[in-house]
């Protein structure tokens, strides 16, 4: 018998641009340059919704904000 139930990934709690594979990661999720990963940190942290917000894009979502 299988479970038809999706289960819901787990999403990151912080935007962590330390490492050039963890800013590329948040380049390609936010779908923006690694520069504007990297200035949306610097000016409201590294919480994901707020850095989503900032490069106007949804979070957890993929799509632009409208």
């Amino acid at each position: 018998m299988t479970d038809e139930r999706t289960q819901d990934p787990i999403e990151p709690r912080a935007v962590n641009v330390a490492h050039a594979w963890e800013r590329a990661y948040w380049a390609r999720r936010f779908m923006v340059p690694v520069e504007q990963v990297e200035a949306a940190v610097a000016a409201v942290g590294d919480a994901p919704a707020r850095v989503a917000a900032h490069l106007g894009r949804d979070w957890p979502g993929h799509e632009p904000a409208t």
